[in-house]
């Protein structure tokens, strides 16, 4: 399985994104935001979080628009996997490859520690490890995480079964206490928390580790 990491300016979870998939059997390529193309044979492109641009103007916004985003947007159109963490998720929803918005956090402060994540599907190849309504503990550290969503889009995501998590203990003022969305065909998957920083012991823990061996092992048999 073949997947490629995005690489913006002022990305810093980059790295962690490539161990988490290289520990579950991935062969990772970085990919700069100036490529206009992604590796030929790539699987799943993962948009890692940090402060890409500096998070100017919107966070994300800016890296919505660079060369490597045309093609990322390419990719998941002809049906490929995306995962976007943290900043990768803002950018996602600032190329509109995924619904709603993320915005500052209710209290206007950043936030850095681990919250309880509650599953609301297993009906994806990103959560299909676990059942609905297990609770894991991720790490967060955001700035810009409270996502919003109108009544018409809450209806849609909660009638899709698109909404892949919620959080236990809403830290940042998210509509529906949502952590994490799913696209329509839902190959595509943006969540605030860092399921990368929970994929080994020593980072304290590994609640995350099963969404990348559960997602390689998808796309090597798929």
């Amino acid at each position: 399985m073949k997947a490629a990491i995005l690489v913006f300016p002022g990305s810093n979870c980059d790295r962690d994104l490539q161990v988490a998939f290289e520990q579950a059997g991935a062969d990772v390529t970085m990919v700069w935001h100036k490529d206009h193309t992604l590796p030929a044979g790539t699987d799943i492109v993962g948009v890692p979080g940090g402060f890409s641009y500096g998070d100017y103007l919107r966070c994300g916004a800016i890296a919505a628009n660079s060369p490597i985003c045309r093609s990322l947007k390419d990719h998941v159109e002809r049906g490929g996997y995306a995962l976007g963490v943290c900043n990768g998720f803002q950018i996602l929803t600032e190329t509109r490859i995924l619904p709603g918005a993320l915005i500052r956090n209710a209290d206007l402060k950043y936030l850095c520690r681990t919250v309880p994540l509650i599953v609301k599907t297993a009906d994806s190849d990103f959560t299909r490890d676990w059942s609905v309504g297990d609770e894991l503990q991720i790490p967060i550290a955001h700035h810009d995480g409270n996502y919003r969503a109108d009544d018409a889009l809450l209806n849609r995501l909660r009638e899709s079964d698109r909404i892949a998590f919620t959080y236990g203990d809403t830290p940042n003022g998210s509509s529906a206490d949502i952590a994490g969305v799913l696209s329509e065909n839902r190959r595509v998957l943006g969540m605030m928390p860092h399921p990368e920083r929970a994929s080994d012991e020593a980072l304290g823990g590994t609640d995350g580790r099963a969404m990348f061996r559960t997602l390689t092992s998808a796309l090597i048999s798929a």
